[in-house]
């Protein structure tokens, strides 16, 4: 296997069959303000995108590419709504494919990278990988907000009847039912006679 490290940047554009056919290993950073659809789910352009990503053949004479991808970086806790420090590791398994046809019979382990002849953008898998790992919500592990700002469920529960009974519109109806007659008929009985 041929290592060739990129102690920097990851090089954008690859040919990712050269690279498995031929065995490369490659690792470096991404910037996160090359990756807009991660970046727009984290705080601002400051954290640290790490790949470590090898190219190769598997048993199966299968194209493959597997590694991890690392972030360090900051998001919105949903509790207090304050920067919090996130860390993933993602790891990476898939098998560089021509169409979907060849994606379907794939062993369970890989998943597919549909990828012609001509280079592709690396980064984009990068991104799509950590789009899939990022939590959909994140919050401090650690209490961030008092405990006296939650209410059990018997308080909100006693605190929704008393605002049904301050608010019903059908108070007003009853307070006006008896101030005016009952009914049209009780009107007209002193008019018919």
């Amino acid at each position: 296997m041929l290592n060739t490290p990129f102690s920097n940047a990851l090089p954008r554009q690859i040919n990712p069959r050269k690279f498995a056919q031929q065995g490369i290993a490659i690792s470096g950073s991404v910037a996160l303000d090359a990756l807009a659809r991660v970046r727009d789910l984290l705080i601002g352009d400051e954290g640290d995108i790490h790949a470590d990503l090898v190219f190769g053949l598997d048993e199966q004479k299968l194209l493959t590419v597997s590694g991890q991808i690392d972030v360090q970086a900051q998001r919105i806790c949903q509790r207090c709504m304050e920067p919090m420090p996130i860390s993933l590791a993602c790891p990476l398994k898939l098998a560089i494919v021509w169409d979907e046809e060849v994606a379907v019979n794939l062993p369970k382990v890989y998943d597919p990278w549909i990828v012609g002849e001509d280079p592709v953008d690396i980064y984009q898998i990068i991104e799509d990988e950590l789009l899939l790992s990022l939590p959909i919500v994140s919050y401090h592990e650690e209490g961030c907000v008092p405990r006296d700002h939650f209410s059990s469920g018997e308080e909100v529960q006693e605190l929704a009847a008393e605002q049904e009974r301050t608010n019903n519109p059908f108070q007003v109806l009853a307070a006006l039912k008896g101030e005016l007659p009952a009914s049209p008929d009780e009107t007209n009985e002193g008019t018919d006679k």
